[in-house]
């Protein structure tokens, strides 16, 4: 989990192997953005190996590819500007022209991994919609391109895996057929975050906090993810999956696991992914017919931003429905039924159009059970820690200190601890998820069990929202979501508003 961020300052080529990395996709829009920026920045770090190759699965002429990957990076890559590292990146390219449905695309690109190296090592990611998983995995085995005897094979996919629990336990089952369990990846970016590894290591890495890490001393946990973005171009999958399928059911919910786990037996995959699955499992089963109790979703009605720019709403959104009923913000409140986590909340959320981009972790303990400083009606505020996840990677403690002068009246102090490498260049999740499939570190992607249990959780709340015809609307660009006050009546300061 560790190693990618390890050795990113000291580049050392030899703790991975030379491996063939397969683009399914390869001129999509996630390769564009983030696959191509993260290989090219590894190629220079020395975390892919020099004699790997980069090969792209294209429908049209490998030439366009290569003029493709050249505009990418030049778009997308500040590490671009450096001629002979291009130089370097462009030798690894090889494009491999086919259809995605054709049997003998796979062959030609099997033919292509045996002319490189004698161990054909190869990691294939699916840069591409959810509905082509299925078949190109059975392509893959079909041809003997999952086989391990000359060297490894992992498949990477990205979320969404499935649209609920039945449909990811089909998925699992599809791809199980071909491979094993250990050779798939499912990658989520924001476990690759620096700031999300850095709770795991506050976890067990300090013991100050342990002793309060419970519910003795904490109220309640917020998980945010608020976006000042619309929907986008993602129009067409956002009208399918919505704010819960999108960010809670995958993201958040990942993050609460890390927040919530008891510590594993060794630092291994399997420990700390059984760690993960046992919080899962012990979240409390939620009653379709109480879903409005411990749930809100709401959709973003026009706005505008802090300097006056007007925002549409997303019923108008272009690919969007007039008469959409799609959650663009979503809130659940989670109760973790077990010795640690009995009868805290646990509530995340997530929003687009909102007044500020902003993820973190906030732990809000109990007040003192007795103030002495009273003065007036006056309490002190409760203590709260916040890992912020992005931006300005950090921990924030919020505590109580006395306001100078002849009083005991108080005021709120705030220690800040921001997250930062010591060159000030903080290293992308893909960055770090790529090395660490290399590497064949499993630790930051989810297995079968956990994908499958996260959905079983959710799964009521989406039905019972299916049934639903309108929904709340807020103002693009503010914070004003009706009903959240609501949800979290019973949580010590109510609803926490990032800063």
């Amino acid at each position: 989990m560790a190693q990618a961020s390890q050795t990113a300052s000291c580049i050392d080529c030899e703790k991975t192997e030379a491996s063939n990395v397969v683009i399914f996709g390869a001129t999509g829009d996630l390769t564009k953005r983030k696959l191509l920026p993260s290989l090219l920045k590894m190629v220079k770090l020395g975390l892919l190996h020099a004699d790997s190759r980069i090969i792209g699965v294209v429908r049209n002429r490998g030439d366009d590819w290569l003029a493709f990957v050249r505009q990418a990076l030049q778009e997308f890559s500040p590490q671009a500007k450096d001629s002979a590292l291009m130089e370097r990146f462009h030798a690894m390219l090889c494009p491999v022209e086919g259809d995605l449905e054709d049997i003998n695309t796979y062959t030609r690109l099997k033919e292509a991994l045996l002319t490189h190296h004698e161990r054909t090592n190869a990691l294939f990611y699916c840069a591409i919609p959810p509905g082509w998983y299925s078949a190109v995995s059975h392509h893959l085995g079909a041809v003997g391109l999952m086989d391990e005897a000359q060297g490894y094979r992992r498949l990477v996919i990205e979320k969404p895996f499935g649209h609920d629990a039945a449909s990811a336990e089909k998925l699992n089952r599809e791809l199980w057929r071909v491979m094993q369990e250990s050779q798939i990846y499912r990658i989520d970016h924001y476990l690759g975050k620096e700031s999300v590894q850095n709770l795991f290591v506050f976890r067990f890495a300090n013991s100050l906090l342990e002793p309060l890490w419970n519910r003795n001393y904490i109220d309640h946990v917020q998980i945010t993810a608020s976006e000042t973005l619309g929907v986008e171009y993602r129009a067409p999958y956002y009208e399918k999956a919505g704010a819960l399928r999108d960010m809670i059911q995958s993201h958040l919910m990942q993050v609460m696991t890390l927040v919530a786990m008891e510590p594993p037996a060794e630092y291994s995959a399997t420990d700390i992914r059984d760690e993960k699955v046992k919080v899962l499992r012990a979240v409390r089963p939620v009653d379709i017919n109480h879903v409005d109790e411990i749930s809100l979703a709401a959709q973003y009605a026009s706005g505008h931003t802090a300097e006056g720019e007007d925002l549409a709403a997303y019923c108008t959104e272009p690919g969007v429905a007039a008469d959409s009923s799609t959650e663009t913000f979503a809130a659940v409140k989670f109760y973790i039924d077990n010795w640690r986590w009995q009868g805290v909340p646990f509530v995340l959320w997530t929003g687009k159009r909102m007044k500020k981009r902003v993820s973190e972790v906030m732990i809000r303990f109990r007040q003192p059970p007795h103030n002495l400083f009273e003065e007036g009606t006056e309490r002190p505020l409760p203590n709260a820690l916040i890992f912020r996840l992005q931006p300005d990677e950090g921990m924030f403690l919020r505590m109580n200190a006395k306001l100078p002068g002849l009083t005991t009246r108080m005021q709120r102090l705030v220690m800040s601890a921001p997250y930062e490498s010591k060159d000030g260049d903080m290293y992308d999740a893909y960055e770090i998820l790529l090395h660490d499939v290399l590497l064949g570190e499993a630790s930051l992607f989810s297995r079968a069990d956990e994908v499958e249990t996260s959905w079983k959780i959710v799964e009521p709340i989406i039905e019972a929202w299916s049934q639903r015809f309108s929904l709340p609307r807020y103002r693009a660009g503010s914070w004003d979501v009706p009903g959240m006050d609501r949800l979290l009546k019973d949580c010590i300061s109510g609803w926490h508003i990032p800063s």
